[in-house]
């Protein structure tokens, strides 16, 4: 039994329904609202042996990075990988064997197999660029989807999700303009494209347009805000805007409600609330019980966790809560993740755990100790995932240490830099005017 996507793709094993429910699964997850997990269960449900169905369940399991997912996912691996399949069925279930396996750059180059040979492949595309947005390769983001988008048309079905896909490839690799574009067309198409809405708020916010970035989440926040499992991120990138202009009563009034108030157990979510948490501690503002809140929900949701990205914004919130005990465990958990086989052991936990000792140092007031860290990994931090803007809080702790340390030497050069990329930028501008102080007492 033989059905074709609506991008003429076969799939093996898979009725005229099970078709149907995998292409509604397909746009809930590249808009990243309703819930495709569901959306595939019925499509197994109704066609057992249709392989991409077991594949995609896997794949949605595997790379939620959540450690209670890892089981389903790979049990959902080896049902697929026990079915007929067509050659780039088999090409899936290999990549996703390798990210089963810990094996995340091969996994991504194995999905980059599958769309060579098949570019409208939208569920190879969107794993792999996922992949390469976990493993920090910039470069692969966007050349991943340059390379399939000749093979689009705007006829075609899933269009919008190709153009987020390269929305945000685009941004992270530095072409805002080509990003912008690619971005606001997509949520044109599809305005409840949620991946095409956050390409465009990363470009407003690497080009520090505040006002821009406030009006574009804002003027329609239903659409991408309804049933949707990315509104708090989304939420998150209109809280950075507000957070930049020093509207703290905004910034608040967002964590305590759509980002934080539903109290998610969802590790994206926690970071979130995490990165959000950390950026007001740094500006100095008290945000009373909400640390021991978030530390609370971060004690079961770390445990097996397989992703240094992750330690590290658990990290935040055990320092802000003041669990010595916690800090000590996600240390000794990142210890023993650099001791397994695999990319996040070789290559992410080194990087995880030296961020890491930098925040807790940073909560000890040993910002001396912090710098320490932070300097040496500051510039390849990227190796262990996440966005430029998320990244962008070790830079910020480093200026905030710094600053309190009283390198005013090092904060001085570490404002120079940002202002060369961020001059409108008025946190920028508080911080040289906190650095000149410190240097005119030097003076002085």
């Amino acid at each position: 039994m033989t059905q074709k996507d609506q991008r003429g793709l076969a799939m093996t094993g898979a009725s005229a329904r099970a078709a149907e429910l995998y292409e509604q699964a397909l746009w809930e997850f590249r808009c990243y609202v309703e819930d495709p997990l569901a959306t595939m269960e019925q499509a197994i449900e109704d066609s057992p042996g249709f392989v991409l169905g077991h594949a995609y369940k896997a794949a949605l399991y595997l790379l939620s990075t959540e450690a209670g997912g890892f089981a389903p996912g790979r049990a959902a691996l080896d049902a697929a990988a026990a079915l007929p399949a067509n050659e780039r069925e088999s090409g899936h279930v290999a990549a996703l064997q390798h990210l089963a396996a810990g094996h995340w750059h091969e996994a991504g180059r194995a999905f980059e197999e599958v769309t060579i040979a098949h570019p409208t492949d939208l569920m190879a595309l969107q794993c792999g660029q996922l992949i390469d947005f976990y493993t920090g390769e910039a470069r692969t983001m966007r050349d991943r989807i340059a390379r399939a988008r000749p093979a689009w048309s705007p006829s075609m079905t899933g269009y919008h999700g190709l153009l987020s896909l390269a929305a945000f490839g685009l941004e992270e690799a530095g072409h805002y303009a080509e990003a912008e574009a690619a971005g606001r067309e997509a949520v044109a198409l599809e305005p409840r494209d949620g991946w095409g809405q956050h390409a465009v708020a990363h470009v407003l916010e690497m080009q520090c347009r505040t006002g821009d970035g406030i009006a574009w989440m804002r003027a329609d926040t239903e659409a991408w805000s309804r049933n949707s499992i990315f509104a708090v991120h989304n939420w998150w990138h209109l809280g950075l805007f507000h957070l930049e202009l020093g509207e703290m009563d905004e910034v608040l009034a967002l964590f305590d409600g759509p980002i934080f108030g539903a109290r998610s157990t969802v590790m994206l979510d926690l970071i979130d609330a995490s990165a959000m948490l950390w950026r007001l501690e740094l500006r100095g503002l008290p945000v009373g019980q909400r640390w021991q809140e978030l530390a609370d929900l971060w004690l079961p949701a770390i445990a097996g966790n397989r992703y240094a990205f992750n330690d590290i914004h658990a990290m935040m919130a055990f320092v802000g809560a003041g669990r010595t005990a916690a800090q000590r465990q996600v240390i000794e958990a990142l210890e023993a993740q650099r001791r397994e086989d695999d990319d996040n052991g070789r290559i992410m936990a080194p990087l995880g755990e030296a961020v890491a000792r930098g925040l807790m140092a940073f909560g000890q007031e040993d910002y001396a100790g912090c710098l320490r860290h932070l300097r040496p990994v500051r510039n390849h931090a990227g190796r262990f995932g996440g966005s430029h803007a998320q990244r962008d809080v070790i830079d910020l702790t480093m200026i905030e240490a710094a600053l309190r340390g009283g390198d005013a030497g090092l904060a001085r050069a570490l404002v120079n830099e940002r202002a060369a990329r961020r001059p409108e930028s008025p946190l920028t501008r508080l911080m040289a005017t906190r650095v000149a102080g410190q240097m005119a007492t030097i003076a002085a």
